[in-house]
């Protein structure tokens, strides 16, 4: 079977986080097509880190717990593995120390500095990219053509945090 045919296609994980109080941090992942339609959402069940843990890892717990943990988790769960994962929080970066995927923190382009090395302009939002692999802004500007000009990276993350707000009210609900 030749590739002759095929359209170029480009999955894109949205990743976020949300501190459910008493109980812990949980996660979400979406994974959309390039245009934002969903094709899965996965999301994990409360992490809370022990005492010992918030003392030996220190300033890098966040960055641990949302990062390496619960972002390898979600990566792990998902059947889809998308092209490149995007969150609004810079401790989510981390993941990227543990994935061969690309990890790009969103920002308003209004309100962020020009772009710069390890940065990347996609539609309204200006992707920055963890400080040891600024070289994923090279590789996703050879994909960049398959987001829509006009795509609004922000809003996935809004869907996401918002499907983490309803699981925690259905799932804690007392």
């Amino acid at each position: 079977m030749s590739g002759a045919g095929k359209t170029e296609t480009l999955r894109l994980g949205f990743m976020e986080t949300m501190e459910v109080e008493g109980r812990g941090h949980i996660g979400g992942l979406l994974i959309t097509n390039q245009n934002g339609r969903p094709l899965e959402f996965q999301c994990t069940t409360p992490v809370k880190p022990n005492r010992t843990q918030e003392i030996l890892f220190g300033e890098t717990l966040r960055s641990w717990l949302l990062g390496e943990l619960i972002g390898s988790t979600l990566l792990d769960r998902v059947s889809i593995k998308p092209g490149i994962i995007i969150t609004s929080d810079p401790n989510l970066l981390e993941l990227r120390n543990h994935t061969a995927i690309p990890v790009a923190c969103a920002a308003d382009t209004k309100s962020r500095a020009a772009e710069q090395g390890g940065t990347l302009r996609v539609g309204g939002s200006l992707l920055r990219f963890h400080g040891a692999h600024e070289l994923d802004a090279e590789s996703m500007a050879r994909q960049k053509h398959l987001i829509p000009d006009s795509a609004d990276l922000a809003e996935p993350l809004e869907r996401v945090r918002e499907a983490l707000a309803e699981t925690v009210k259905t799932v804690f609900a007392r």
